[in-house]
């Protein structure tokens, strides 16, 4: 299987604007998730894909590849779907613009979940880890995803799920990481959907997918990084680097 890497970057987040090109030590947000994402070694090739001038040279006179987006989009989904329509490729995993911690083992068990008979069957897959801090499971930053007995996902909410009505039972909370493996179909027939319901409510583009029956299949990382979503994240990341 060839298996690319696509990094969806856009300069206006509306939480934390110009984000992408924020200073992580010495070098900016992007370019760390690049690098990164190169250096774990898992993919055929690695690139950002952008509707900024700012990020694209940023990448490529830093020696990487960048594609310049042709249109705005609602998701990064959508942008890299864009991007990846005539390319050669069997599974694209979208590498989010603001994990700049990104690393190999997870990437691995990310990709293995479509090998084998078992693995003809998985058509999107994506990362959790679980969250033990109560003032995380409570922060709707941060994505919570309940799973079945197989490791597909229920629901995906930023309010807590499972709700612990039963305070004798220990529940236990898992974080959605965005990083996301698709199947080239599965993701090209992700932009043909309109946006859903609860993906509108909730602002989480992978509901979509639960809404219109596709399984996604959760896969648990001790990922333990961290996802650049507010300015106060990029002072976390700081103390980790």
């Amino acid at each position: 299987m060839r298996k690319i890497a696509l990094i969806p970057a856009r300069y206006g987040a509306s939480r934390f604007p110009g984000k992408m090109m924020a200073k992580l030590g010495d070098k900016t947000v992007i370019l760390r998730t690049y690098e990164s994402a190169v250096k774990t070694g898992v993919f055929d090739d690695v690139m950002v894909v952008t509707d900024s001038d700012l990020i694209y040279n940023e990448i490529v006179n830093n020696g990487g590849k960048a594609v310049m987006s042709k249109k705005e989009h609602e998701c990064g989904t959508d942008r890299i779907a864009e991007a990846v329509a005539d390319m050669e490729v069997d599974i694209v995993v979208n590498v989010q613009g603001d994990e700049p911690f990104t690393q190999k083992e997870p990437l691995e068990k990310l990709l293995k979940v479509f090998e084998g008979e078992e693995g003809k069957k998985v058509q999107v897959a994506s990362l959790m880890q679980e969250l033990k801090e109560q003032a995380s499971i409570e922060d709707p930053n941060y994505v919570k995803v309940a799973v079945d007995k197989n490791s597909n996902a229920l629901f995906f909410s930023r309010s807590v799920i499972p709700y612990p009505r039963n305070k004798d039972i220990k529940s236990v909370y898992y974080e959605h990481i965005g990083i996301y493996a698709f199947r080239k179909q599965t993701l090209l027939d992700f932009t043909q959907m309109p946006v859903t319901p609860l993906e509108a409510a909730e602002k989480i583009e992978c509901l979509r997918y639960l809404e219109n029956g596709i399984p996604m299949k959760m896969v648990v990382t001790s990922y333990m990084g961290v996802e650049i979503d507010t300015p106060e994240d990029l002072v976390k990341a700081s103390k980790l680097l």
